[in-house]
């Protein structure tokens, strides 16, 4: 690894906002993102709150492709990519189009395209597996379409590895930069808001019925979201000779397994401290050097409770020290695009100097006794970030980044 990785330019579409000025503004303000669910009819759930992106029109982002043929989280990713590539002011000619590359995480793909085949099939409207579902359902098509829409040539994938796919995405996207393997990518996370998956989370006894509290002592459950956001990864040197901004580092990533439960994770935060601890290992870093973490903080009995017990393992005598907030608790979870959106955040609190709090805080619990940032943003100097993601399958992925004049 011979490559310093750099974060340059930024995209988000969110509940709260679209593209990264007003998605941060929203968040330091402590804007709530979440109200009854308009998309479908939430009559025979026992919760009826999700975090949905309104007035969205993505076509406005298109130009190459057809929009018809784009899922909604295609068409988040594509918003997200092309608002990144302006932030981060990239001008490519036909070279470095050959080696640029996509890395999308995801944790369903399209699944709203199924839905509405299903709803075809049993209206009687004679719904066939065409063009448009080969088109946009499979989640590896969210990868491609950025790529396609951007006319980039190089390294493109898909990581489907739920809640903790954009952190996988932005590492793997880091590593091919570190050996060589492409000049610039795009890695981030996109999903869409859908039945199958409130549907999912609503069994489970998971959502909650008004609001998401992480860390608080009466929180209720998760609010399932929905969103992207991609980053434009590059070489120091390279960002350097173009004089472009640059807003972090990736310094150092973790991913570590449970191998415990389908959906529950490891009673002692297992995992979730060893993806922490290899992240610290491979940037050449303490736990006394991070300033700041994004927390995974869903908002559920358990997690909350098991990522606490994991930070306490890492951090030490430290753990009650260090700043930690959940965005979740205004942008609900946006499942595979969760960490992706945190690590934005993560790249914004160093380059800005604040940190965005953990609203709806009003009580802390006992068993979640850390610096939690209650209910407001606060002036921090952020040097390094590490940014926590859990999923489904006990899959953790801890991200690390930096200033660079740390």
């Amino acid at each position: 690894m011979t490559e310093r990785v750099v974060v340059t330019g930024i995209g988000a579409v969110t509940p709260v906002g679209r593209g990264p000025c007003a998605f941060w503004a929203a968040l330091l303000e402590g804007r709530l993102g979440y109200g009854p669910v308009r998309s479908f009819d939430t009559e025979r759930h026992p919760a009826h709150v999700g975090a949905e992106v309104h007035d969205f029109d993505g076509r406005s982002a298109v130009r190459r492709l057809d929009p018809a043929l784009l899922g909604r989280a295609s068409l988040f990713a594509i918003d997200a990519a092309v608002q990144a590539v302006t932030d981060a002011g990239l001008e490519l000619d036909e070279h470095d189009r050959q080696h640029s590359g996509v890395v999308m995480g995801t944790t369903s793909g399209e699944p709203r395209e199924v839905e509405r085949y299903n709803d075809d099939l049993r209206a009687g409207r004679g719904a066939h597996a065409g063009r448009a579902l080969a088109t946009r359902y499979p989640c590896h098509v969210l990868a491609g379409h950025v790529a396609s829409e951007l006319e980039f040539e190089g390294p493109v994938s898909v990581v489907p590895n739920a809640c903790a796919a954009g952190n996988f995405a932005i590492a793997h996207a880091a590593d091919l930069l570190r050996r060589g393997r492409a000049r610039v990518m795009l890695a981030g996370g996109a999903d869409a808001f859908s039945r199958i998956t409130y549907t999912g989370f609503a069994r489970l006894g998971a959502i909650a019925p008004e609001r998401c509290q992480p860390f608080d002592r009466g929180r209720k459950g998760m609010i399932p979201g929905e969103g992207a956001a991609v980053l434009v990864l590059e070489s120091f040197s390279r960002a350097r000779r173009r004089g472009a901004r640059i807003y972090a580092e990736v310094v150092g990533a973790g991913f570590a397994c449970d191998a415990h439960h389908m959906t529950a994770a490891h009673p002692e935060g297992a995992g979730a401290a060893r993806a922490m601890e290899l992240a610290l290992a491979q940037s050449g870093l303490s736990a006394d050097a991070v300033d700041y973490v994004s927390a995974h903080g869903t908002g559920t009995p358990t997690n909350d409770r098991l990522e606490t017990i994991a930070v306490r393992r890492v951090f030490g005598a430290r753990s009650r020290q260090v700043p930690i907030s959940s965005v979740k608790s205004m942008i609900g979870h946006t499942m595979g695009a969760a960490s992706a959106i945190e690590a934005a955040v993560c790249a914004l609190a160093i380059h800005e100097g604040v940190v965005p709090g953990t609203m709806n805080l009003n009580e802390r619990d006992p068993d979640c006794d850390l610096d939690c940032i209650p209910n407001a943003a606060r002036d921090l100097r952020v040097r390094r970030a590490m940014s926590n993601a859990y999923a489904f399958g006990g899959n953790n992925a801890s991200l690390i980044l930096a200033s660079c004049e740390a």
